[in-house]
């Protein structure tokens, strides 16, 4: 049609236009199991749809009753230090997820808005629209769409940011659930920590690195002291408490860039990158004196002994060129701890 035709939009085409983008976005939106790019894909489809020039997408997590920030575009770092906020009982964004239903404000400044957010004010936004992301009665998400100009919005546009958000709900549990399954396939059950599968595939991609840029590496394995007397006297649910103490006090233990594992049975291994050996020693004896101090509470008390550990370290290059050899050295340096006394470490003093 011209565009000084007089005649008014064909309603059939008009909805066929906006099924087309339903099915445009839908196809987008579900494109993926990847739960960073899933929500990325949403933002971008749900902006596109209503031609806004910014927005977010936050997940909601029920237990913590909280919002947490996890995909923007054209907002202002001072907006987006707000990383995370709570959703308390009585305020707009509550409201907004209880009711489920698209929110609209045309004008902030027009006197029917009254978010009581200073953010929303100071980040210049004129108009918006939150969208609650719903799966049956749980709410999984928020979509919010801003603008720096007060706007009116068109029923049939936000008639597909409704569709849209349907099936933006079902990508994202679908993507939590695939990112759940991922993890339990590389994790132990009981522990938490990465598994054994898991550590060999990580120690290679380690070693990889260390060769690459000429940086040291380090490997501390673990040996729950006289665990088969312990699960003997204590009885097995005992033990794997005690197991998951352990665990948990070396997840603590280790800094943020190392990785812990379960090696099987009562051995744990961490992975220490670029860390020479008198640093992962101090690591290691940190590590080997919390578990002695800390398991007999994390026990709550019931086992005044708690738990110790011997410790083997293994250092790249000096111990080892591959997995196999430091393996092999972290493994003969464990038993040797074991063998002279338990609750200790041990490393080579020097390069035989």
């Amino acid at each position: 049609m011209p565009a000084d035709d007089p005649r008014p939009p064909d309603p059939i085409q008009e909805e066929l236009k906006d099924l087309k983008d339903v099915l445009s976005v839908a196809q987008v939106v579900v494109s993926s199991l990847e739960l960073d790019e899933v929500l990325r894909n949403i933002l971008y489809s749900a902006m596109a749809v209503m031609d806004m020039p910014a927005g977010s997408v936050a997940l909601y997590d029920e237990p913590l009753g909280q919002l947490s920030l996890h995909a923007h575009v054209g907002l202002s770092e001072n907006f987006l230090q707000r990383f995370r906020w709570p959703v308390k009982e009585g305020s707009l964004i509550h409201h907004v997820l209880d009711e489920g239903e698209l929110f609209i404000v045309e004008d902030v400044q027009g006197g029917g808005f009254c978010c009581g957010d200073a953010l929303v004010l100071q980040e210049g936004i004129r108009s918006l629209v939150a969208v609650p992301l719903k799966i049956q009665n749980k709410v999984v998400g928020l979509i919010c769409l801003d603008d720096f100009a007060p706007r009116q919005f068109a029923p049939n546009r936000l008639k597909v940011l409704s569709i849209l958000a349907s099936f933006a709900a079902m990508s994202i549990d679908n993507a939590c659930l695939h990112q759940r399954t991922q993890h339990l396939a590389v994790t132990d059950g009981l522990t938490g920590l990465y598994n054994h599968r898991q550590f060999r595939l990580m120690l290679k991609d380690e070693l990889m690195r260390a060769r690459r840029y000429a940086k040291p590496m380090t490997l501390l394995m673990f040996d729950v002291d006289n665990f088969k007397a312990f699960n003997d006297r204590h009885g097995h649910l005992k033990g794997d408490r005690a197991l998951v103490a352990v665990a948990e006090i070396l997840r603590g233990a280790m800094r943020e860039s190392d990785m812990v594992f379960r090696y099987g049975g009562e051995e744990f291994v961490a992975i220490l990158p670029e860390t020479a050996i008198d640093v992962a020693l101090t690591a290691a004896e940190r590590a080997r004196w919390e578990i002695e101090e800390r398991s007999p509470h994390h026990l709550d008390g019931e086992l005044p002994e708690g738990v110790t550990v011997s410790v083997g370290v293994a250092a790249y290059p000096r111990d080892g060129q591959d997995r196999d050899a430091l393996l092999q050295v972290a493994d003969a340096l464990l038993y040797q701890a074991k063998r002279e006394g338990k609750n200790r470490v041990y490393h080579r003093h020097d390069k035989d």
